[in-house]
């Protein structure tokens, strides 16, 4: 018999210490929980490791008591230092897709949202499911997304394709704006991504602060904003990538991190 490996991700031990011990009484369903977006990648990568990926996760959509959509989802690192719930269900998401794309992610809600189950979507996920729906339910959601189906209450579909159709217009004039930038500043503007300081660009490009200054003024003016977040989330919409880094450590705001 072919075992489908299920990650149960929420930081509710008790629902997610259920919702384990109910899908593990199938006989195809081996199941693993983890209380955070930092364990689960661990634990993703750990059984990567072992030769015995997962097949599917279950994410809580509200993962470390955040709201996802408040701001873009991005790929994100394991978390150092302890910090244990700072990854929402959303970046979750979007990094476990980054890292393991085969792996199929099916997002867990307390209620229906058309606007962040469209943000799930985006982000890589298969289906959102509702956290009160039947066993039976939930089953036929894994076991379709290993179809490469995409599963969303019926309810929700109209209000997902509008939010999709709208995040989709906002995509392309958000390219248009960074096609208008020459290729030094989209330079600036990846290292923006990264999260680079000024004194980090211009290191990294061997160019002058002063330089780098009129480069970042140029960038924020011609993609119509006022701050260097609003760049880097309007930059992450056109679906532009961060600067490789040699390292781990990064300026950010003046600041080493």
């Amino acid at each position: 018999m072919v075992r489908i490996r299920v990650l149960v991700v929420d930081d509710h031990r008790i629902f997610a210490e259920s919702l384990a011990a109910a899908l593990a009484a199938e006989p195809d369903v081996e199941v693993s929980a983890a209380g955070s977006g930092p364990a689960a990648l661990r634990c993703l990568e750990r059984a990567a490791g072992e030769g015995r990926r997962f097949d599917v996760l279950l994410v809580d959509a509200d993962l470390g008591g955040q709201v996802p959509g408040t701001r873009p989802a991005v790929p994100v690192p394991v978390q150092r230092g302890g910090e244990e719930g700072l990854v929402d269900g959303i970046s979750l998401v979007a990094g476990v897709r980054a890292a393991q794309p085969a792996v199929r992610i099916v997002v867990l809600a307390e209620k229906d949202d058309s606007r962040r189950a469209a943000l799930a979507l985006q982000a890589g996920a298969s289906g959102w499911v509702a956290k009160d729906c039947s066993l039976s339910r939930l089953l036929t959601v894994i076991r379709g997304v290993l179809r490469d189906e995409t599963h969303l209450p019926p309810a929700l579909l109209t209000g997902v394709l509008r939010e999709l159709t709208a995040a989709r217009r906002h995509r392309t004039e958000s390219e248009r704006l960074v096609e208008s930038l020459t290729p030094r500043e989209q330079e600036v503007l990846r290292c923006m991504v990264a999260g680079l300081g000024r004194k980090a660009v211009a290191e990294r490009l061997f160019l002058s602060p002063h330089t780098v200054r009129t480069h970042m003024q140029n960038v924020l003016g011609k993609l119509g904003v006022h701050s260097t977040l609003a760049a880097v989330a309007l930059a992450r919409r056109a679906g532009v990538g961060p600067a490789e880094l040699a390292g781990d450590v990064v300026e950010r705001g003046g600041q080493l991190a």
